[in-house]
């Protein structure tokens, strides 16, 4: 039986400039970084107790391109907080935006790709 996502396979350029990215500025946690095979990295970040984690694959490594890849939606309790704490860290992230079925922001990671992170 499927319990949860495992893993989301984003490419970037810089693998680490990705993971400082998201464990310094989004505030996850690096839980795997290992050799794939000589010169390639296996590395999952992922935000603090979550179960879902993001692994960071140098596009060259696979032929891609870096920004390629998921699209990525977080969560989070109170949105203008984290507005705050993002800009506070230096990251590039909209205004809130109410829809109906929600309130979210967009940030952006080095390599373009935005990730969303809504109010649950």
């Amino acid at each position: 039986m499927i319990t949860h996502i495992s893993v989301a396979v984003m490419y970037v350029r810089d693998q680490q400039r990705s993971v400082d990215f998201y464990v310094s500025k989004l505030g996850f946690e690096k839980t795997v970084d290992a050799e794939m095979w000589p010169g390639a990295r296996w590395v999952e970040v992922r935000p603090s107790g979550g179960q879902t984690a993001i692994t960071l694959h140098s596009a060259s490594a696979f032929n891609r391109t870096p920004g390629e890849g998921a699209f990525l939606t977080f969560a989070c309790d109170d949105i203008e907080a984290t507005v705050a704490d993002l800009r506070r860290r230096g990251v590039k992230v909209t205004d809130p935006v109410e829809e109906p079925w929600g309130t979210y922001i967009k940030a952006t990671d080095p390599d373009g790709h935005e990730v969303m992170i809504s109010k649950k």
